[in-house]
């Protein structure tokens, strides 16, 4: 059992041990998560999945996410805006999706909200709310990583103000770890120096 320290995975190298339970976590961990996401509808999508992992474990999400890449146009932001009731209907008989009607309704209505916002708003919200990097030390153990920040408030109340639903701070500072905000790899986890 893990200490919450970096653990060597199948090839020796030292990952964060929430990575190492399956091997499409590996992946997740090595090739995307805490890596730098830009751009609206990219954004819009990981608010989105962060939303629908809400009381799940995000592996249940991960392994459902081109389910939920097809059911929500690719979470373009102009065409779910556009999603009606029995656009909605359908998203509730979507086996290959999270079936929560209170989540769907809150993405429906989220792409509606961003639908009216300039584009690069988001993205410009969103990273605005990044920490300065040299003022958090690299995390040593999963006791280090927080669930919640000053950061991931002021940006939940930012994006709530702008009309957003299911963006409490945790969900908020979940988004900020998986799109590049903080970096929250273990300071001995070989994903921390990738490019």
């Amino acid at each position: 059992m893990s200490d919450g320290r970096a653990v060597a995975g199948p090839d020796g190298a030292l990952r964060c041990p929430w990575a190492l339970s399956t091997p499409d976590y590996v992946t997740y961990h090595d090739e995307e998560w805490g890596r730098p996401v830009h751009g609206d509808d990219a954004l819009f999508e990981r608010l989105s999945l962060e939303a629908f992992q809400s009381g799940l474990s995000w592996i249940t999400i991960l392994r459902r996410r081109e389910g939920f890449r097809a059911a929500f146009a690719g979470f373009e932001i102009a065409k779910v805006a556009t999603f009606t009731d029995a656009d909605k209907d359908r998203l509730l008989a979507d086996v290959g999706i999270i079936r929560n009607r209170a989540k769907i309704e809150a993405t429906m209505a989220n792409a509606r909200a961003l639908a009216g916002w300039t584009p690069g708003d988001l993205d410009d919200l969103i990273w605005s709310h990044a920490p300065d990097p040299a003022a958090r030390p690299a995390p040593k153990t999963l006791a280090d990583v927080p669930a919640v920040t000053p950061e991931s408030t002021a940006l939940s109340k930012a994006l709530k103000k702008r009309g957003l639903r299911f963006v409490g701070p945790t969900t908020a500072y979940a988004l900020m770890q998986a799109c590049g905000l903080v970096d929250d790899h273990l300071a001995s986890c070989v994903a921390r120096s990738a490019d």
